[in-house]
């Protein structure tokens, strides 16, 4: 490999390209993250798809990672303060990855001063997910080393706005931001540094891996689908998750019922219903990296599968996407077009 790209991302994370492959459930198998790391990205654990999906004791899980690279490695702490039962869970297994040797954390969700405390002690870096200005701010008195501006292109749970005006919402905290959603493309990449990001966070792009374990149903609707057939919807989690529109979902609705929208309102009663949202979800969503299009399953995407036409191995997307930053790829970028065509 050449030499590396020099940006916040590559230095904090200690990697050669200032790439994420973004934490995955169920998708984030043992092989796909080291084959991430081990082309000079990033790959990130999500430890519940680790060790409920793929069935590995989680430290022996990092274990076999580390057997298929000797590159860093992150991992994903979802912070969720209400279940205590999780929360738990949780601080083990970050306690578990600091002792392997992790160094690299990526929050979600909740207050992450907790992890940066332990992360920091240790001489690690925690980089925090947010949608928005304000939930940065709060990352930043958390004490965290750099911000993944999750934006309205993203799987998961996308944000509202686009990656120009999201970064333009963040560029002045200080912090290193990094893009997530909407890169799929070479181009993508290169404009997504050339915009001011320190890097991005990939998701969709690495299910249609040769290393990814999803089945071939969920890539090869990654491959076939076009940006409008993303759709949000509300019934996995509660609040809007980006997925492929497929006659499954349609079936099922978008919305939350009456019902559950009643449990999310109140205060008490939401932690009840996210609950079981979860639960529900855990089962539906392990069941895409087997299940035929027939099933009742859905299939998380981002609206960057407008950009992704072949399952590839993963090494020859990191050093493509490489390739084109060093190039400083004077073609526009899907990226930036979107943004025109949005604006």
């Amino acid at each position: 490999m050449s030499a590396p790209l020099d940006t916040p991302l590559t230095r904090d994370a200690g990697i050669e390209v200032p790439l994420i492959c973004g934490a995955m459930y169920p998708c984030s198998n043992p092989e796909l993250v080291a084959a991430a790391s081990d082309a000079g990205a990033i790959g990130i654990v999500q430890p519940v798809s680790l060790t409920y999906v793929h069935g590995w004791d989680f430290r022996e899980g990092l274990r076999h990672i580390r057997s298929l690279t000797d590159r860093p490695i992150g991992f994903n702490a979802l912070i969720e303060a209400s279940s205590r039962a999780y929360a738990e869970r949780m601080d083990r297994w970050i306690e578990i990855a600091l002792e392997e040797g992790v160094r690299f954390f990526v929050t979600s969700l909740g207050k992450p001063d907790g992890v940066a405390r332990r992360v920091h002690a240790a001489g690690g870096k925690v980089y925090h997910d947010v949608t928005s200005r304000k939930w940065a701010e709060k990352g930043l008195d958390c004490g965290v080393d750099g911000l993944i501006a999750v934006n309205r292109e993203a799987g998961g749970h996308a944000g509202p706005s686009s990656p120009e005006a999201l970064l333009e919402e963040l560029a002045d905290l200080g912090l290193p931001v990094v893009c997530a959603g909407g890169v799929a493309t070479p181009d993508d990449f290169a404009g997504a540094l050339e915009m001011g990001y320190a890097g991005a966070q990939c998701g969709t792009r690495f299910i249609a891996t040769d290393e990814c374990s999803a089945s071939d149903e969920y890539k090869r609707a990654v491959v076939e689908a076009d940006t409008d057939d993303i759709v949000l919807t509300e019934r996995i989690t509660g609040v809007p998750v980006a997925v492929i529109d497929t006659p499954w979902v349609r079936a099922t609705g978008t919305k939350a019922g009456p019902f559950e929208r009643w449990m999310l309102r109140g205060h008490r009663r939401k932690h009840w219903m996210r609950t079981i949202y979860a639960l529900r979800s855990l089962r539906k969503l392990r069941k895409s990296l087997t299940a035929s299009e027939g099933t009742r399953t859905y299939w998380q995407a981002g609206r960057s599968v407008g950009g992704i036409d072949e399952v590839l191995p993963t090494a020859r997307i990191v050093r493509e996407f490489m390739d084109a930053a060093r190039d400083g790829s004077s073609r526009p970028s899907r990226l930036t077009q979107r943004e025109n065509t949005s604006s």
